[in-house]
């Protein structure tokens, strides 16, 4: 915070003429008594600049130097360069409205809030509990953040202002946000709109989930302009950039115990004392180097988150790729077997065609068989028959020839005197 003292005692010393008691207007709204919050003046001269703060009373003698010019710086854009020095309600012509002041002084806060809340868990790793005052004075200012142009809601019982309403859309923009906004529904010992949004806030944050659910909110200004009036944080470009102030917050292990608290009633006044330092002191180069490995190992595990991101998106697209295929080999082994089926079937029923074929050729067969047998036999009865045939007429033959040749011999010789008897005893 070397910067910060400079522009303190910077500050300090453009102050000297003025006197210690001299208040800084800051422009956050205390709670009402039911819980609910009372709307920012539009007028400065409506409360007084103590009343708008929600500041601790100065102590006897007027505040020290340092944070009297802290409390003057407060009122400037310390990102800007240019001061605004505003005063009562005359310093309203300044060429700033009081809602762009406002929203700088919380911005302002909240860039100190976030980065006192850093450096002060350093020596204690990082694990916080409801009871740590730097964490406990981030969700003042993150309350006035909040608070900052939100529309007064008006009911039978009175006029209520609270924060809740706007950290109900979350559950519809995140769904994942949906057991937090449950809890802090159902929490026992809450009975105000203001309490539940509370008790939503430590939850988020334990979930480290803070600027996601913001971010979220932003992106629908539409539905925001229901809450908001025109001109609020939430509603211009300081809201976009507190939303990246609190993503710094993801190295922090917070473990808050929610129950038991009263979270309705108590005050949301912010000490500025935590983020003032003595002028002679200064930043210690442990402390720097310990911001630094801090910073490092931050930027390492968002680039490893990145990374993996990158890993499980190009995962899930090989798994929807492997899905599809998978399909796909289902589809096909299903039309095999169902091919196959219908080939078993096929096979079946050729087999019992082939056995009916089979018993019809043998059949046949033995049919064939018997009547080649039948034929067989015929033929050597009637072979047996002709050769007997032929043998009858053989010898039929020879007699024919016998009593032939004896005709021929008797035509042959009729004038010799031959022994005819003789001659058919020895034929």
């Amino acid at each position: 915070m070397a910067e910060e003292d400079r522009e303190a005692r910077t500050a300090a010393g453009q102050a000297a003429g003025h006197e210690p008691g001299d208040e800084a207007r800051v422009g956050v709204s205390d709670e009402t008594a039911d819980g609910g919050a009372e709307g920012t003046a539009s007028d400065p001269a409506e409360a007084p600049p103590k009343d708008r703060l929600g500041l601790r009373p100065p102590p006897e003698g007027g505040w020290s130097a340092p944070i009297l010019s802290f409390a003057r710086r407060a009122t400037e854009t310390l990102s800007g360069g240019t001061g605004v020095c505003v005063g009562v309600s005359g310093s309203a012509g300044l060429g700033r409205d009081s809602m762009a002041v406002e929203r700088s002084n919380l911005l302002s806060m909240m860039k100190l809030s976030v980065k006192v809340l850093i450096q002060s868990t350093l020596g204690l790793g990082r694990s916080l509990d409801s009871d740590y005052p730097p964490l406990q004075q981030f969700f003042v200012v993150l309350e006035h953040c909040l608070k900052h142009g939100l529309k007064v809601r008006k009911s039978f019982i009175g006029q209520n202002k609270s924060i809740w309403g706007p950290l109900e859309l979350v559950e519809k923009l995140c769904p994942e946000s949906a057991d937090i906004a449950t809890s802090a529904r159902d929490m026992p010992g809450i009975k105000t709109g203001l309490g539940r949004a509370r008790a939503w806030l430590h939850l988020a944050l334990m979930q480290k989930k803070v600027s996601d659910y913001m971010k979220a909110l932003l992106d629908r200004r539409d539905l925001l302009s229901e809450f908001y009036d025109p001109g609020a944080l939430m509603m211009e470009e300081e809201g976009t950039v507190i939303v990246g102030m609190l993503v710094g917050l993801n190295v922090i292990d917070a473990n808050l115990c929610v129950k038991g608290e009263d979270l309705d009633t108590q005050v949301a006044v912010i000490d500025f004392s935590l983020y003032l330092k003595d002028p002679q002191s200064n930043e210690s180069p442990k402390d720097d180097g310990k911001m630094t490995a801090i910073l490092d190992q931050k930027h390492y595990i968002e680039e490893l988150n990145r990374h993996l991101s990158c890993t499980v998106t190009d995962l899930q697209a090989k798994m929807d790729s492997l899905e599809k295929t998978n399909s796909k080999l289902i589809e096909e082994l299903s039309a095999a077997t169902d091919r196959i089926n219908a080939l078993k079937e096929e096979q079946e029923q050729l087999k019992l065609e082939n056995l009916s074929i089979l018993q019809r050729s043998k059949q046949k067969q033995e049919v064939t068989q018997q009547d080649n047998e039948v034929e067989l036999e015929t033929y050597r009865q009637s072979r047996q028959g002709l050769d007997e045939m032929y043998k009858e007429v053989w010898k039929q033959y020879k007699e024919e020839k016998r009593i032939r040749q004896v005709t021929q011999l008797q035509f042959s010789f009729p004038l010799q005197e031959v022994d005819w008897q003789d001659f058919v005893v020895a034929t």
